[in-house]
């Protein structure tokens, strides 16, 4: 029986509002930089794949935050770098600053469709939930903006897991917090490594959203499908 069901944030249950190349581009016109939408979205690919994991074991609760700002100023100066390593910033941490602050307000993202519904009826049900991503600790923020963080259990980062996707750490720590056993949780993602196949290594369910039309037939389909049944999570 599924007691739990875990999801991937950024590309499961919420995504951009405009393209990454094409905010990107747009601020850095207003910093001194111009280039094309497509060849940013491409570097940012290619400068995230080589980026470690923004996960911090030394460090104390308080220096997290500055942590991961810092992780990302390294993504994004390695982005520009790899798009065009000629052209440079009037100021880039003006740029960044700009760029940073757009990310942390709801009105850049938005709920993938099905989103509320599937969180709705969980929550009818008495099923668990919980975010399980890789972002960091801007994201509740937008969650809430979004009208999503209400619906869930739980968020769960690597800043507080001390381990990032695909580690089965960060979900053994989902888990533990939701108090369910992994085989009785799935995971929604849209990752075939970080969240799939890290899901699976951890003992849970994997389902790639990629196969859902929209995120509020995963109920009825994984009952039909399956046989399994979504139930309610009793605390002791």
């Amino acid at each position: 029986m599924i007691r739990a069901i875990l999801l991937d944030a950024v590309g499961t249950l919420i995504g951009l509002r405009a393209p990454l190349g094409e905010t990107y581009a747009r601020i850095a016109r207003r910093h001194g930089l111009t280039l094309a939408p497509w060849r940013i979205e491409d570097a940012f690919r290619r400068a995230s794949a080589r980026m470690p994991p923004p996960v911090f074991p030394a460090a104390a609760a308080a220096e997290v935050a500055a942590l991961e700002r810092s992780w990302w100023r390294g993504l994004v100066r390695s982005t520009f770098l790899a798009a065009d390593s000629e052209k440079r910033f009037s100021d880039f941490d003006a740029f960044f600053d700009e760029l940073w602050a757009r990310y942390a307000k709801a009105s850049a993202w938005q709920a993938r469709p099905g989103a509320r519904g599937l969180l709705g009826a969980l929550r009818a049900r008495g099923v668990r939930t919980a975010v399980v991503s890789n972002f960091d600790g801007r994201l509740p923020s937008i969650l809430e903006g979004l009208g999503l963080l209400p619906l869930l259990d739980a968020v769960v980062l690597p800043s507080e897991a001390g381990a990032a996707k695909p580690d089965p750490r960060i979900f053994a720590a989902a888990l533990a917090r939701l108090g369910v056993a992994a085989h009785e949780a799935l995971f929604v993602g849209d990752d075939l490594l970080r969240d799939l196949e890290g899901a699976r290594r951890a003992g849970l369910t994997a389902v790639d959203v990629a196969s859902l039309a929209t995120l509020d037939e995963l109920p009825a389909r994984l009952e039909a499908a399956s046989g399994q049944r979504i139930t309610r999570h009793e605390v002791p």
